[in-house]
């Protein structure tokens, strides 16, 4: 894709901008064709990170900047090694404390970046800058958490760490208190559903973010840098795990895609763009349009992320914030309690043992006006016993009564459904439901 020895000479015989415009064209119609043949969109976006990593270094390195103490960091998501195509490229020119008096060389250096048409963030801080920053304002220290260096002495960004780190300054649980609540107010802004016509792939409940989140949550708590580091089955079982790696590729896939086909960083997933990704993807019109199925797709995980999402929140909840708290039990009857606000399954085969319990959990959420929801546990149980529901238990008088109590329940019950929906036991109850799970009817918009 991209010869850095070559490139380097190239820059020596001169035309730099030229120079860096081309391999720009060139590292990207590579990327394009990698993805129009199908190779994992993980990796593309890993190796244009890696791309830019050269070519700001090798820009870097053609400044002098003497015995400067000065680093070129990469943060956010380009700290993370993740670029899309149209991405902005966050970089942070971090500054020893005492070294000062570069201000024209570094603005020069930011100039020639955006000469050769780099879309760059930017921010020029020493290392008490950074310190200080973070402290304020939460942003700034989950981009810094994220922070990489690609030229300088590392040695900077260790002392940013040792600055911001939990001991020093928002501790695990203020973290994740604060991140919770940019949650909750970016999902109300997308009305709380991951049923929006027009769709935010980054943004909306079930996308992108919500797994971003999950991650920074992780590593300010457990000090890893990715969630596959948990060593921990109770917090992050075997199916979730492939749940997060194979539903971030899809929203991957059509992050990067709408970048490609609108040149732009488009993250929205417009009625258009929706036709195109279509195509893209193969889909053909039939008894049902090819973007209905493609849209049906992304809604279903969309839906599968927003569930991944609520468990390993409601686990970071108990790791963090009940941690060494003793939690507040209320037996409900022999097959749930009520476990610090959550309905919580008494023991593992409540569900095997008692089928209709797959129901009565979801009236007990509606009745029980001091339930938050149901526990992350019984959400697992929940979805590896969702086989349990045939004709027969469809047709049981004793299911259909508790069925008709939750849509009779005045507290809650429209909440209900959309937990029975998104824990997929309103689809296995209701067939025709099932069927239609993520389906919208294109040409009415």
């Amino acid at each position: 894709m991209f010869d850095p020895q070559a490139f380097s000479q190239r820059l020596d015989q001169g035309r730099i901008l030229d120079c860096c415009k081309q391999a720009i064209t060139g590292a990207t119609g590579y990327l394009h064709g990698q993805f129009r043949s199908g190779a994992k969109t993980g990796d593309l976006i890993r190796l244009r990170a890696t791309f830019m990593d050269t070519l700001l270094g090798a820009l870097w390195d053609r400044e002098d900047w003497g015995d400067a103490e000065l680093s070129l960091v990469a943060v956010g998501g380009y700290g993370r090694g993740e670029l899309h195509p149209h991405s902005d490229i966050d970089i942070l020119l971090l500054l020893g404390d005492g070294d000062h008096g570069r201000e024209r060389q570094l603005e020069a250096f930011l100039t020639r970046l955006w000469d050769i048409g780099l879309v760059i963030g930017h921010s020029v801080r020493t290392v008490a800058e950074c310190s200080r920053k973070a402290c304020e304002d939460i942003t700034v220290l989950t981009n810094l958490m994220e922070a990489r260096t690609i030229r300088g002495p590392g040695e900077l960004m260790q002392r940013v760490r040792e600055a911001t780190a939990p001991d020093k300054m928002w501790p695990s649980a203020d973290f994740f208190r604060a991140k919770l609540e940019e949650q909750r107010a970016r999902h109300t802004k997308f009305a709380d559903t991951e049923y929006n016509l027009e769709p935010n792939v980054k943004s909306c409940p079930g996308g992108l973010r919500d797994l971003q989140i999950i991650g920074w949550l992780a590593e300010r708590h457990f000090g890893v840098e990715s969630l596959e580091q948990i060593n921990s089955s109770a917090f992050l079982d075997s199916e979730e795990m492939e749940i997060l790696h194979r539903g971030r590729e899809f929203m991957w896939q059509v992050r990067y895609a709408l970048h490609m086909i609108t040149d732009r960083e488009e993250d929205r997933l417009l009625f258009d763009h929706q036709r195109t990704l279509a195509e893209l993807w193969g889909f053909k019109d039939g008894k049902r349009l090819a973007v209905e199925q493609f849209m049906q797709t992304y809604y279903r995980w969309a839906l599968s992320l927003g569930q991944l999402n609520e468990v390993l929140i409601q686990n970071f909840d108990q790791a963090i914030l009940r941690a060494g708290t003793e939690d507040k039990i209320q037996v409900i009857n022999e097959r749930f309690q009520l476990r610090s606000g959550y309905v919580e399954a008494r023991h593992d085969d409540v569900f095997s043992a008692t089928p209709s319990a797959l129901l009565e959990v979801f009236l007990l959420c509606a009745n029980l006006e001091e339930s938050d929801g149901i526990a992350a546990p019984t959400i697992r149980l929940i979805r590896n016993h969702r086989h349990l529901i045939d004709d027969a238990f469809r047709a049981n008088s004793h299911n259909r009564s508790t069925f008709l109590e939750i849509l009779r329940s005045p507290n809650k019950m429209s909440r209900q459904l959309r937990r029975m929906a998104r824990y997929g036991i309103l689809g296995e109850y209701l067939p025709e439901f099932g069927r239609i799970v993520g389906q919208m009817q294109h040409d009415l918009f």
